[in-house]
């Protein structure tokens, strides 16, 4: 076998063990509606709305991620190690986001405020090392989508940099101390970039304008 084509064959290996990784989360992220039986029926209605919002985040990641990754070229050792990051902060999600569904607030609240900024920080790691991929998209010098399409990946560069900003400001004491219905605005706050970073219909544009 020749180095091109060992090259190939770890490139396809690791192409489907990002597959296999991303359904595993999906269905890890599933399992807390298993182990916490709701006390009344509103809160099935909770914990459905709970898991909806991991399963957004973790579909707008893995559309975003295939619709790069389908395009950039494994040739880098860098992409190749930011690809290995992203797939671990994909690995960890459904256990920091089961962590803050699961912590009292009133009984953990050091726990839990640990854990809402680590669930921080792997979403602004996912948003910032997408917009690193999208950003080799965007350049023109490389040559690697047609023209009229760079500005469209600029924006999504974009909208997933502002995504990762929001994310890394919600770290802060401030998003922990000051509360609304008594909750920290910490998990209202994350609603914004979950809403920006729901870039599926862009991705899907730019990746149709690339098929002939």
């Amino acid at each position: 076998m020749s180095g091109n084509e060992t090259v190939s064959a770890i490139v396809d290996a690791e192409k489907e063990a990002a597959k296999m990784l991303f359904g595993l989360a999906v269905a890890i992220s599933a399992i807390p509606l298993l182990l916490r039986l709701p006390l009344r029926p509103f809160g099935i209605m909770i914990d459905i709305g709970e898991f909806g919002f991991s399963f957004l985040i973790l579909v707008s990641v893995w559309l975003g991620y295939w619709s790069i990754m389908s395009i950039l070229p494994m040739e880098d050792g860098v992409i190749v190690a930011l690809n290995i990051g992203l797939l671990f902060l994909v690995s960890i999600e459904p256990y920091l986001f089961y962590l803050n569904i699961t912590f009292d607030l009133l009984s953990h609240e050091p726990l839990l405020n640990a854990a809402s900024v680590l669930y921080a920080l792997d979403m602004t790691g996912l948003m910032l090392i997408l917009a690193l991929f999208t950003h080799q998209l965007a350049k023109e010098e490389r040559g690697l989508v047609p023209k009229a399409s760079i500005n469209k990946f600029k924006r999504v560069r974009n909208t997933l940099l502002v995504s990762a900003a929001l994310f890394a400001i919600t770290m802060l004491p401030l998003f922990w101390d000051t509360r609304l219905e008594g909750q920290p605005i910490r998990f209202f706050f994350w609603v914004i970039p979950l809403m920006l970073s729901s870039i599926t219909p862009i991705f899907e544009r730019q990746y149709q304008t690339l098929i002939p």
